[in-house]
C-alpha cells in the first residue's frame, strides 16, 4: 500500500517520521495515521495477504537529471473542464534516470500507531477506535466535538455574510454545542485573540475562554529587560484593552523614536515572493528547492519622497531566477548605505538560501563572490549556515518593530502586515488625508511602476477599506462571456494566492494574454507589500510627532 504525499524528506528510512523518544514525530503523525488507517482496512479485507505500507514522498537529497523537467509534466483543462496532467512526448529516459520520489516504508511506524489508545477518555484500542468511528458514521451519530486550540483556524467558520446568506457556521454549531453559546458570544472577543498565547487548550477545558474573564494571574505580566514591551505585557496589554473597551493605539513613542532616529537615509522597503516546488525547474536543483521569484522595493528620502523604485520579476517557465534576482537586487541597493527594512524573517531566510546556493554552485556563476558578499552585507547567517555573521547593513525587521512599540486593538492580536495596515489607515489621520488623493502613480505625486493616479483610501460604512481588497481584478477587460482563468478566482490578495499564481505560468498551459494578466496581477501585489510597510512607516513617523 502506497500512499502518495506533497511531502519532502532528507532521510531516507521510516526512522525519519519517529522522534528521540520513540513517537511519531508530530508533523509526520497525521500523514502516518493517514497509511496505518489504509493498511488496516486492507487487513481487514485481504486477510490472506500481507500487507506492507509506504510513504511516497519528495527527496531532497536527489537532483533533477535534466532542464525542464516540470514543462513535461502540464497541467491542462479536458473537454469536460476538469484539470488533468497531460505527459509530455518528449519525457525521456535520462528525465527519469534519478528520481526525486522515494518509496519508505513505514509498517514500524504503523505498529506504534496501533498501539496507542484513541477516544475521548483515550480508552479505545485502535481497532475499537475505528469501529466506534464506522458505527456513528453507518447510522448517522454525531460525534462530540471537543474544542481545542485548533479550532482557531477551523475550516468550517462562516463569515457575517456567509451566515446570512443561510451558509451554517461548523465552528459555532460545535461551540453551542459544547459550551452552550449563543450568537452574542461569539461576538466577544475570546483567548484566540491574544497573541503568542500559548496556553489555550487549558483554558478551553476549563471554560475561561472569553478576555473578559482573563485576569493579570492568567497572563503573569513581566518585562524583558528590552525596549519596548515583552511578549507577556502586550499579552496582557490586548486583555485589559479588550475588558475596558479601549479601542486607542498603544504607541511606546519614546523608543520607537530612539530606534527611528538610528535609521539611515533613504530607507529601502523590500519584500520578496518565493515558491518551493516539488519537481524541480532545472538540472542539478533538489525538490521543494527554495526559488525567488520577485521583489519590489520602495525608497524613502529624508525629506519624506517616496517613489517606487524597482522591482524584479520571473515569468519564464523553466528558468532558475535565483542568480538573476540578486543581481538585479544588488544593483538597487549598493547605490548607497540607507537603512533596508523587511516585514518578517521570509527575506532573511531566502536570502541565506540564496547564498548557499551560490556556495554550492559547480557551474560558472559570473561576479559570485561579488554576490556572497552583498547577501552578508545586508543579512544574519541563520543556524544552518556553516559560517555565521552579522551583515553591516542588516534588515531591520518592521514586525519586530510592531511587536515591541505599538498595538492596534483594531487587528485582533495579529501582527500580520494584513491587519497591520488596514489598522493603522483607520486610525492615522495623516494617512487618510494623503491617501484619498489619486496621488500614488500621479505625474506631480509618488513614482509607481504599476499603478497611475491610484488612492488607497476607500471608505466603506465610515471605515477604510482594506487596500488589498482594492487590487484591480485580472482580466478586467475581458467581456464577461470571454471570462475565465483556469476555472478560478481572478484575484491575488496575498503570498499563498501569488504563489499559485507563479506555478501556475509555470506548470499550465495558458494563452500570452492570460500570462500578461498574471503578470500585471503580481507586480501590483507585490508593490502594494512594500508600499504597505512604507505607510506604516509613515503613520509611526506622524505619531511620534504628535
Amino acid at each position: 500500500m502506497i500512499e502518495v504525499k506533497a511531502k519532502s524528506i532528507e532521510q531516507k528510512d521510516e526512522n525519519a517520521f519517529i522522534n528521540s523518544r520513540g513517537e511519531i514525530d508530530s508533523k509526520w503523525k497525521p500523514y502516518i495515521l493517514d497509511a496505518a488507517f489504509q493498511k488496516y482496512v486492507l487487513q481487514q479485507a485481504k486477510p490472506e495477504y500481507c500487507i506492507s505500507a509506504f510513504l511516497m514522498v519528495a527527496n531532497k537529497q536527489s537532483k533533477c537529471p535534466t532542464d525542464g523537467l516540470n514543462q513535461k509534466f502540464k497541467i491542462v483543462i479536458n473537454k469536460e473542464g476538469r484539470k488533468q496532467v497531460k505527459v509530455s512526448e518528449n519525457l525521456s529516459i535520462q528525465d527519469l534516470s534519478n528520481p526525486i520520489l522515494c518509496q519508505i516504508n513505514v509498517d514500524k511506524c504503523c505498529d506504534i500507531i496501533y498501539r496507542q489508545m484513541y477516544g475521548i477518555d483515550g480508552s479505545l484500542k485502535f481497532d475499537e477506535y475505528v469501529a466506534m468511528l464506522a458505527d456513528h458514521y453507518k447510522h448517522d451519530i454525531k460525534i462530540l466535538p471537543i474544542p481545542s486550540a485548533a479550532c482557531a483556524n477551523c475550516e468550517f467558520k462562516a463569515s457575517d455574510e456567509e451566515e446570512k446568506a443561510d451558509i451554517k457556521s461548523g465552528f459555532k454549531e460545535c461551540w453551542k454545542e459544547f459550551y452552550s453559546w449563543n450568537d452574542d458570544d461569539f461576538q466577544q472577543p475570546n483567548i484566540f485573540d491574544i497573541w503568542n498565547f500559548r496556553k489555550k487548550d487549558d483554558y478551553l477545558h476549563s471554560g475561561c475562554i472569553k478576555l473578559s474573564e482573563i485576569t493579570e494571574a492568567d497572563i503573569i505580566p513581566k518585562s524583558d529587560a528590552k525596549p519596548g514591551i515583552s511578549s507577556s505585557e502586550r499579552q496582557w496589554l490586548q486583555v485589559q484593552k479588550a475588558q475596558t473597551d479601549d479601542h486607542s493605539v498603544w504607541i511606546d513613542k519614546e523608543n520607537l523614536k530612539r530606534e527611528m532616529d538610528s535609521w539611515v537615509y533613504p530607507l529601502h522597503f523590500i519584500d520578496f515572493e518565493t515558491t518551493m516546488v516539488a519537481i524541480p525547474f532545472n538540472k542539478g536543483r533538489h525538490p521543494y528547492e527554495g526559488i525567488a521569484f520577485q521583489y519590489s522595493h520602495h525608497v524613502v528620502q529624508k525629506d519624506g519622497k517616496i517613489e517606487h523604485r524597482g522591482q524584479y520579476i520571473n515569468t519564464t517557465p523553466g528558468f532558475f531566477p535565483n542568480f538573476e534576482f540578486i543581481r538585479h537586487l544588488e544593483r538597487e541597493l549598493s547605490q548607497d548605505n540607507g537603512s533596508i527594512f523587511r516585514y518578517a524573517a521570509h527575506e532573511n531566510t531566502f536570502l541565506n538560501l540564496i547564498y548557499t546556493q551560490l556556495v554550492d554552485a559547480t557551474s560558472e556563476i559570473p561576479n559570485k563572490d561579488e554576490l556572497c558578499d552583498f547577501i552578508r552585507t545586508i543579512t544574519h547567517s541563520i543556524s544552518r549556515q556553516n559560517d555565521q555573521w552579522v551583515g553591516e547593513r542588516n534588515m531591520i525587521d518592521m514586525l519586530e518593530l510592531v511587536k515591541r512599540y505599538y498595538f492596534d486593538p483594531a487587528t485582533k492580536g495579529s501582527n500580520s502586515i494584513k491587519q497591520v495596515l488596514p489598522a493603522m489607515l483607520n486610525s492615522s489621520e495623516y494617512l487618510q488625508k494623503k491617501y484619498s488623493q489619486p496621488i500614488y502613480g500621479a505625474a506631480n505625486g509618488i513614482t509607481s511602476l504599476n499603478y497611475k493616479n491610484w488612492k488607497w483610501i476607500e471608505y466603506e460604512k465610515g471605515h477604510v477599506i482594506d487596500p488589498y481588497l482594492l487590487l484591480p481584478k485580472m482580466f478586467g477587460d475581458l467581456k464577461k462571456e470571454e471570462y475565465f482563468l483556469l476555472n478560478e478566482s481572478d484575484e491575488i490578495k496575498n503570498g499563498g494566492a501569488a504563489m499559485t499564481a507563479y506555478a501556475k505560468m509555470q506548470f499550465e498551459e495558458m494563452t500570452d494574454y492570460e500570462r500578461a494578466e498574471i503578470q500585471k496581477a503580481l507586480l501590483k501585489y507585490c508593490e502594494l507589500d512594500t508600499m504597505a510597510m512604507v505607510m506604516i512607516y509613515e503613520g509611526w513617523y506622524d505619531f511620534i510627532q504628535l
